[in-house]
C-alpha cells in the first residue's frame, strides 16, 4: 500500500484525469445500462419453470404471471344470471383488445364459481404475458378501459385487481433512482459536515459519485454477456453511495489524524494508505466475497445480482485508494478548512464508553446476547414466500375491486391459481382428479380458444387460500405429488410452484453458499488480523447478527409490528423468497466492514505495545465515531431506497438499514469490545506454520501489563 500511495502521489494529476474520464463515460452509459436491465425470476431446470415455459410457448401468456381478476358489478336489483351473455362478451372484449391474453370465466367453463354469493358481480381471470423489462407494465389500464367500454350498456361498475395490480397501488412510479440517490447524498452530507467540520465533507461525496458512475460503466458490458436484474440499479446507486462514502471517510479521517500528529502532507497520505487504506482493501474484499457467493446458486437473477453487486465494492475500493490520495496529496490541506475538529487524540466519549465496556465486559456481553437472542427467537417463525394481497395495497381501485370480490365470498386464492398443463383429451379427467386434493376449492377447464392450443389445455386450480408462503404452499406440493400419477398431466406452474422450486433449488444450496462465504472470509481475515480467534469470532458474530435481522423482518413485516404505522402497509404474512438471500449477501460483507475497521485498529494498538484492554479502549476511541457515522450514512442510503415503489423493495431496504444499525451498535460497540477483552491474549494467537502458509508475519504476544490505559499521541 505504501508503494501504491507513492505511485499515486507521483502521478496524481494523471490519476485525477483518468477518473474524470471514467466518470463522464459512466454518466453517459448509465441510461443505456439501466434500459438493458431485465425482470426475470425464472429457475431454469426446475419443474415449475419448465411447465411455465411450455405454457408461454403454447399460449403466449400466463405461466409466469398471476392473473388479473376483472369484474362487472350490476346495479342493485340486477342479477348476473339475467345478463350472462352480455357479461361474457364484455370479458371477451378485454381479450380482443389486450394482445396475448387468456380469459377464464363462467361463459367458457360453465362454472358458477365466477359469481359472488349475492349474484350481482361476475368476475373472470385474465392471464397475460410476463413483463421482461422495466418499461413493460402489467396491462391494468388497458383492461379497465376495454371493460368499461364494453360494460357501459349495463350501467355496471367494473374492477381490475390482481397481485400485480395491487402491488402497483396508487404509486405508479415512486421517486426514482436519481431522486433516491440525491436524498441519500443530502443525508450523508449532513453527517459528513458534522464529522469533518470542514470543506472535506464534500470529498467523500465526490468519491461516491465517481464510484457510482464507474460501476454503471463496468455494468454495461455485463448486460451484453448475461441478463442482469433491474434490482442492481438500486443497489449500485444507493449501496454504492454508502460504501464509497464509508471507505473515503475512513481514509480521510486517518489522513487528518496523521497530519495532526505532525506529519507532512505527503507522509500523512502514505501513512493513511498503509493503515486505513489496507483496512479498506480488506473490507471491500469481504463485501465482494459475500456477493460473489450468489454465483453458486442455480438462479440467473440472483447470479446477476451477485456479479453486478460485486462491482460496487470493486469500484469503490479502486476509486477510494487512487483518487482520494491523489486529491489529498494535492489540495487536501487547502480544503480542510476551517480547521475546527482535530484528530490528534481519541474521542473522549468513545474512550469512556470502551472503558465501561471493558470494566463490565461480562454484563455487556450478556446484555448484547439477550437482545440478539430475542430477535433470533422471532427468526424461528419466519415464513418464506411472497407478500399477501392485504399488504400490497391499502387503498386504490385495485383494492376496491378485490374487496367487492372478497365480500361476495370469492376466495383470494383466485389471485394465486395453480396452472396445470394437460393433454386436451384428458383435461377434464385431470381436473376431476386434482379437485380431490385438500385445499383445492375449484378445478376449471375452459372450452375457449385461448385456453386450448393443439392438443394442450391449461387446467386452472383455485386454492382455498393464497399460496404466498412456505406454510400455505402445501396445497401446491400436494397437487404436484398427485399430478405425477395422473395421466395426461404435462406440468404444474404458478406462484406457489415457483416458491416450491425456489425453496428447493436456492435454500437447498444455501449451506454451500454459507460455507463458501465463511471459509473465504475466515482466510481473508486471518491475513488481515494475523489471528485465528478474531476471524472466527467475526464470522460467528456476523451470522448471529444476520439471524437477528431476520427476526426483525419477521416482527416488522411478516407480523406487521410497525409496517403499517411507518409505511401504511399491513403485515405481509411472509418474507419475499429472494429477500433473505439478498440481505445475507449484502449484510455479511457490509457489516464486516466495521469489524475490519475496529479490529484492524485494535490490532495496530496491540502491536504498538498496548495490552489487550488498552488496545480495545484506544481502538474504540479512535474508530467509534467513524463507525457510527459510517453506519448512519449507509442507513440513510437504505432509508432513501425504502422510499421507492414496491413492498419487496421496502422490505429489502428496511432489513439492510436495520442490520447496519444493529451491527454498528449492539454488535460492534458492545459485543466486540467485551469479547475481545474477555479473550485476552487468545485474540492474538497464530501458529507459525499458518503465518508461513499465508505469507504474513507472525503474531508476537507480549505481556499483559496491568497498566492504566494510555492514549497515543
Amino acid at each position: 500500500m505504501e508503494r501504491w500511495a507513492e505511485f499515486v502521489l507521483r502521478h496524481r494529476l494523471w490519476v485525477a484525469l483518468f477518473w474524470v474520464v471514467i466518470a463522464v463515460g459512466g454518466g453517459a452509459a448509465a441510461g443505456t445500462t439501466t434500459n438493458r436491465l431485465t425482470i426475470d425470476f425464472s429457475l431454469p431446470g426446475q419443474p415449475g419453470t419448465e411447465a411455465a415455459a411450455k405454457i408461454v410457448q403454447a399460449f403466449h401468456d400466463g405461466g409466469k404471471t398471476q392473473p388479473m381478476l376483472i369484474s362487472v358489478t350490476l346495479p342493485a336489483g340486477e342479477q348476473v344470471s339475467s345478463h350472462s351473455d352480455a357479461i361474457g362478451k364484455a370479458f371477451d372484449s378485454v381479450v380482443a383488445t389486450v394482445a396475448n391474453t387468456r380469459v377464464i370465466d363462467e361463459a367458457n367453463t360453465g362454472d358458477p364459481a365466477f359469481r359472488t354469493k349475492d349474484g350481482r358481480t361476475a368476475y373472470a381471470m385474465v392471464f397475460y404475458p410476463f413483463p421482461h423489462s422495466q418499461g413493460d407494465r402489467p396491462p391494468v389500464t388497458p383492461m379497465r378501459t376495454a371493460l368499461t367500454a364494453a360494460a357501459a350498456p349495463l350501467n355496471a361498475t367494473v374492477g381490475v385487481t390482481g397481485m400485480d395490480a395491487l402491488a402497483l397501488g396508487n404509486d405508479q412510479s415512486g421517486p426514482g433512482v436519481l431522486v433516491e440517490t440525491l436524498i441519500g447524498a443530502a443525508g450523508a452530507l449532513a453527517v459528513l459536515a458534522f464529522v469533518f467540520a470542514s470543506l472535506l465533507a464534500f470529498l467523500p461525496l465526490v468519491i461516491a459519485g465517481v464510484s457510482i458512475m464507474t460501476t454503471f460503466l463496468l455494468l454495461l458490458p455485463l448486460t451484453y454477456a448475461t441478463d442482469v436484474s433491474f434490482i442492481v440499479q438500486f443497489l449500485v446507486a444507493l449501496v454504492g453511495l454508502g460504501v464509497a462514502i464509508d471507505y473515503s471517510l475512513i481514509l480521510v479521517t486517518r489522513w487528518r489524524e496523521e497530519r495532526d500528529h505532525g506529519r507532512e502532507n505527503h507522509d500523512a497520505v502514505v501513512a493513511a494508505m498503509a493503515t486505513a487504506g489496507r483496512a479498506v482493501m480488506f473490507s471491500g474484499l469481504t463485501v465482494a466475497i459475500g456477493l460473489l457467493a450468489l454465483i453458486v446458486l442455480p438462479v440467473p437473477f440472483m447470479r446477476s445480482i451477485g456479479m453486478g453487486g460485486a462491482l460496487i465494492p470493486f469500484a469503490s475500493v479502486a476509486v477510494t485508494l487512487s483518487l482520494t490520495p491523489a486529491i489529498l496529496g494535492s489540495i487536501g490541506p487547502k480544503v480542510d478548512w476551517p480547521k475546527i475538529r482535530h484528530e490528534n487524540t481519541a474521542s473522549a466519549g468513545w474512550s469512556r464508553w470502551a472503558r465501561l465496556v471493558v470494566r463490565r465486559r461480562w454484563i455487556a456481553a450478556a446484555a448484547a446476547f439477550v437482545v440478539l437472542g430475542l430477535l433470533f427467537a422471532a427468526f424461528t417463525g419466519i415464513k418464506i414466500g411472497a407478500a399477501s394481497s392485504d399488504s400490497l395495497a391499502k387503498n386504490g381501485a385495485a383494492r376496491d375491486a378485490l374487496l367487492v370480490l372478497k365480500h361476495g365470498g370469492v376466495t383470494t386464492g383466485a389471485l394465486t391459481p395453480i396452472e396445470v398443463l394437460a393433454q386436451t383429451d384428458k383435461a377434464h379427467a385431470v381436473a376431476a382428479a386434482l379437485a380431490t386434493v385438500p385445499g383445492v376449492e375449484h378445478a376449471l377447464v375452459s372450452n375457449g380458444p385461448t385456453s386450448n392450443v393443439g392438443n394442450e389445455t391449461v387446467v386452472i386450480l383455485i386454492p382455498s387460500a393464497e399460496t404466498v408462503n412456505s406454510k400455505s404452499v402445501q396445497v401446491v406440493k400436494d397437487v404436484k405429488a398427485k399430478a405425477a400419477s395422473v395421466p395426461g398431466v404435462i406440468g404444474v406452474a404458478g406462484l406457489g410452484m415457483d416458491q416450491v422450486d425456489f425453496l428447493h433449488a436456492v435454500y437447498g444450496n444455501f449451506p454451500l453458499m454459507l460455507g463458501l462465504i465463511a471459509l473465504l472470509t475466515f482466510i481473508l481475515l486471518v491475513r488481515a488480523f494475523r489471528s485465528l480467534l478474531l476471524p472466527l469470532k467475526a464470522v460467528i458474530l456476523n451470522l448471529i447478527s444476520l439471524s437477528a435481522v431476520y427476526g426483525a423482518m419477521v416482527l416488522f413485516w411478516q407480523e406487521g409490528h410497525g409496517s403499517e404505522s411507518l409505511f401504511g402497509i399491513t403485515q405481509t404474512g411472509a418474507v419475499t423468497f429472494w429477500v433473505p438471500l439478498m440481505v445475507f449477501a449484502f449484510l455479511f460483507g457490509l457489516s464486516m466492514d466495521y469489524e475490519v475497521f475496529i479490529l484492524a485498529r485494535i490490532r495496530e494498538e496491540y502491536d504498538a505495545g498496548h495490552s489487550t484492554n488498552e488496545a480495545v479502549i484506544e481502538g474504540i476511541g479512535r474508530t467509534g465515531r467513524l463507525v457510527t457515522s459510517a453506519a448512519l450514512i449507509l442507513f440513510l442510503a437504505f432509508a432513501a431506497l425504502a422510499s421507492g415503489p414496491g413492498t419487496d423493495l421496502k422490505v429489502l431496504a428496511t432489513a439492510l438499514g436495520f442490520g447496519i444499525l444493529l451491527d454498528a451498535t449492539i454488535v460492534r460497540s458492545l459485543l466486540v469490545p467485551s469479547l475481545v477483552s474477555l479473550f485476552g491474549q487468545w485474540n492474538w494467537y497464530l501458529p507459525d506454520w499458518v503465518a508461513r502458509a499465508l505469507r504474513i508475519k507472525p503474531s508476537v504476544l507480549h505481556a499483559e501489563a496491568p497498566t492504566k490505559p494510555q492514549v497515543s499521541v
